[in-house]
């Protein structure tokens, strides 16, 4: 007997990082900055199962804090710049890089959450 082929999904990085439909990799995923849309226009994806949580920010927090450390230690290392020099430097550049990185692992964790079938905790009983 032969059973239908399994749908081929594309990547959940590569659709995370474009910001689109985890399914079709076509649609787009947010209607705003970090609000996910209803339904992709692209397939027809219900995209309610889209958690709503922290998960994002606390790999941005990560991400953001080792580079923006190991670049502070290396230029203090290097030229011992006063500290107001380092709240230049290092305060615009902690806002930018985790607005920039907000979405694309939004995104990614929704595509994960699809190809993986994972939703809310639930308890048995």
């Amino acid at each position: 007997m032969n059973s239908p082929a399994p749908e081929r999904l594309p990547s959940p990085f590569a659709t995370g990082l474009a910001c689109r439909c985890p399914r079709c990799g076509e649609g787009p995923l947010f209607a705003g900055f970090l609000k996910t849309v209803q339904r992709c226009e692209s397939c027809g994806l219900d995209l309610s199962f889209a958690a709503h949580t922290e998960g994002p920010a606390v790999f941005i927090i990560l991400i953001v804090g080792v580079v923006i450390m190991g670049a502070a230690a290396v230029v203090e290392g290097a030229f011992h710049p006063p500290p107001f020099v380092h709240l230049l430097l290092w305060l615009p550049s902690v806002v930018i890089l985790a607005l920039s990185l907000m979405r694309p692992l939004k995104a990614t964790m929704v595509a994960l959450q699809f190809q993986n079938s994972s939703g809310e905790g639930r308890l048995d009983g």
